[in-house]
């Protein structure tokens, strides 16, 4: 598998000549399985085209933060939290000056002063500029404040001179790359099971009862944990949304298909139920499409329950994962069902979100959850539902490292 596959990079190209190598960069990060999304700065678009970034990104590339566009589909905060590293190659001197001050007057260094992950720099320019002392300063405040540095290599420059200033070789910056991910691998060696989406429960081969969940959130946690190293198979109703990287994906249709994957997916050392499974299923579904009759009653639908995943699994006396935990997607008194819900099934967490109409948290980006345990309760703040899979990951990391 590639090294950093379903990692996500934030590439940031500054102005000089060797913004080149921002495209080979790119291109070797993609081959290695990570996600790609680039800002491109004014003085970057002087050597490189916004046409090319795209093309080689397969990502929209990010350029003005007064444009509204960009604003409304990916505000600067957004954009720099959903990534697991900012890269910035070529790194200019202007743009270490303006990093070491604090200063935010264009989409590049507003992301930067924004972001709360890590951050590597490829310095690239004149030797001179180099060794003056305030690029030396300014590289001193940015390693003291936890910025990392690959490069600059010594030889022929651009300008005619020769010294310290090349930015460093793709081959290196990639190094550096893995190297300060492989930090964040709080799951490898572990395995989960995640669920996500609907189920699809037929009425006759044309009709079915479901429900309006996305997957959105079930994806973003099997994506999260795949990012912390752990090897994640998901379990997934249908849906339209892209198959996370890096994670092993079954497609089911039923609320019984699913509970049979998931028992194929065990053992697990964390299991993550997700998806909105239909309670009950069509007893006896007609073989052919039911007709309507002119002037007949519509027909009389017969439920049965459909098996309970959740505490099929919680309840296992032998090959238990260390960690379940489920959903309680509620409509009212969401902490008071969601604790019972918790009680009821033997799950060690419960993540509780409302679902009634008007928060628009089924087929929406954002969610609002509280995390219930025997003895604990979070109530977390408003977040996109990548930022909710990414909390909850690093909480299962945790929680699974006490108990080795």
């Amino acid at each position: 598998m590639p090294l950093l596959v379903g990692r996500r990079v934030l590439l940031i190209i500054t102005g000089g000549i060797a913004a080149y190598k921002s495209l080979e960069l790119i291109r070797r990060l993609r081959e290695q399985g990570a996600r790609v999304r680039c800002i491109l700065t004014r003085g970057g678009e002087q050597f490189v085209t916004p046409l090319s970034v795209a093309a080689l990104s397969e990502e929209k590339v990010f350029q003005d933060i007064f444009s509204l566009t960009d604003e409304s589909e990916m505000g600067h905060i957004r954009l720099s939290r959903e990534a697991d590293l900012l890269v910035v190659a070529p790194a200019s001197a202007n743009v270490l000056a303006r990093m070491a001050a604090g200063i935010a007057d264009d989409l590049a260094t507003t992301v930067l002063l924004a972001t709360d992950k890590p951050v590597l720099v490829a310095p690239a320019m004149n030797v001179r500029m180099w060794e003056h002392p305030a690029t030396r300063a300014n590289m001193a405040t940015l390693a003291a404040r936890g910025v990392r540095r690959v490069g600059p290599a010594a030889g022929d420059l651009a300008c005619g001179e020769t010294g310290a200033g090349r930015m460093a070789e793709v081959a290196d910056i990639l190094a550096a790359i893995a190297d300060m991910l492989a930090a964040k691998a709080l799951l490898a060696g572990r395995r989960a099971l995640v669920t996500s989406g609907p189920t699809h429960e037929p009425i006759d081969p044309v009709r079915f009862i479901a429900n309006r969940s996305s997957g959105k959130q079930g994806h973003a946690i099997a994506a999260a944990l795949a990012r912390l190293g752990a090897e994640v198979t998901l379990v997934s109703g249908p849906v339209a949304i892209p198959d996370p990287p890096g994670v092993r994906t079954v497609r089911v249709e039923s609320a019984t298909d699913m509970l049979a994957a998931c028992q194929a997916a065990l053992p697990a050392d964390v299991a993550v139920f997700a998806a909105a499974v239909a309670d009950w299923r069509v007893a006896e579904p007609a073989a052919q499409k039911r007709k309507k009759q002119e002037g007949a009653p519509p027909p009389t639908l017969s439920l049965a329950p459909n098996p309970d995943i959740l505490a099929t699994v919680a309840r296992l006396e032998t090959g238990r994962p260390t960690l379940v935990v489920g959903f309680a997607a509620e409509t009212e008194n969401v902490l008071d069902n969601a604790r019972a819900k918790r009680r009821r099934k033997g799950c060690d967490w419960i993540v509780a979100n409302d679902v009634s109409t008007g928060t628009g948290t089924f087929g929406g980006d954002d969610n609002t959850v509280h995390l219930i345990g025997a003895d604990e309760e979070e109530a977390w703040p408003p977040m996109t539902k990548e930022a909710v899979a990414e909390r909850l990951a690093e909480r299962i990391a945790l929680r699974l490292e006490a108990r080795r």
